[in-house]
């Protein structure tokens, strides 16, 4: 059994950090970058993708609506055409800012509420793609199963990489929990090992939140748990 391990990355701004993004690399296969619009300054977004690139780990562009106050955890009902560039924009944007110290993005993550949107939302997840195959027709997307922007990725022939989450709540039809419910997030090491366990049977890639409490933890339980049950942790696109 084969499954990659990303984190959500990149997310400081400023003098103001999130996350253990160093402490992180060392035990996921992907980055998901945030690319400066919903987080991430472009000082921030350079040394991370460095330390991505110096840890072998993988780079992918994590686009999301532009709302630094709401982290990107607000849906906005921008036009397709507006989504569509600013999704160009911040692929451009991470892809500059990798080569410069000898990386490329090797796929895109939608993120927030732009992840939950483009699960039922066909203009926006139609806009998503469309950038994503403006900018590179190789370019995988991370997608939930089950979400309209996989069968969006599937009609426009592009490559979509399942994803399954080991620290988010799921409802009973496989959507996540809304953030805003009790007990969104799972919190204890143990609980989320144990998820991504049962997610690696049906996903190519289970995702740590990096700005999550304790995100370390619940990302080394996960890490040690898929190591300790043989899986192959492994990244599904590109080299870093």
């Amino acid at each position: 059994m084969r499954v990659d391990l990303n984190a959500d990355l990149g997310e400081s701004y400023g003098h103001w950090r999130l996350g253990d993004d160093e402490t992180l690399l060392g035990l996921v296969t992907s980055a998901n970058v945030a690319c400066g619009f919903h987080a991430g300054d472009p000082t921030t977004v350079l040394r991370t993708c460095e330390a991505a690139i110096a840890a072998g780990v993988v780079i992918g562009a994590q686009v999301g609506y532009a709302d630094l106050r709401g982290f990107g955890r607000r849906f906005i009902d921008v036009p397709p055409h507006d989504l569509t560039a600013d999704v160009i924009y911040q692929i451009g944007a991470l892809a500059g800012l990798a080569r410069v110290v000898g990386g490329t993005v090797a796929y895109v993550k939608p993120h927030g509420a732009l992840y939950g949107a483009v699960g039922h939302h066909r203009a926006q997840a139609r806009a998503v793609v469309s950038a994503v195959r403006s900018y590179d027709t190789s370019l995988p997307l991370l997608c939930l199963p089950g979400s309209v922007l996989l069968d969006e990725a599937a009609a426009a022939g592009s490559r979509s990489v399942t994803e399954g989450f080991a620290d988010r709540a799921y409802a009973a039809d496989g959507t996540l929990v809304p953030r805003e419910q009790p007990g969104s997030t799972l919190e204890a090491p143990a609980d989320a090992a144990a998820q991504a366990l049962a997610l690696a049977d049906v996903v190519e890639s289970v995702c740590v939140h990096g700005d999550s409490p304790g995100a370390v933890g619940l990302a080394t339980a996960v890490r040690t748990a898929l190591d300790s049950a043989g899986v192959d942790v492994r990244a599904f696109a590109g080299t870093a």
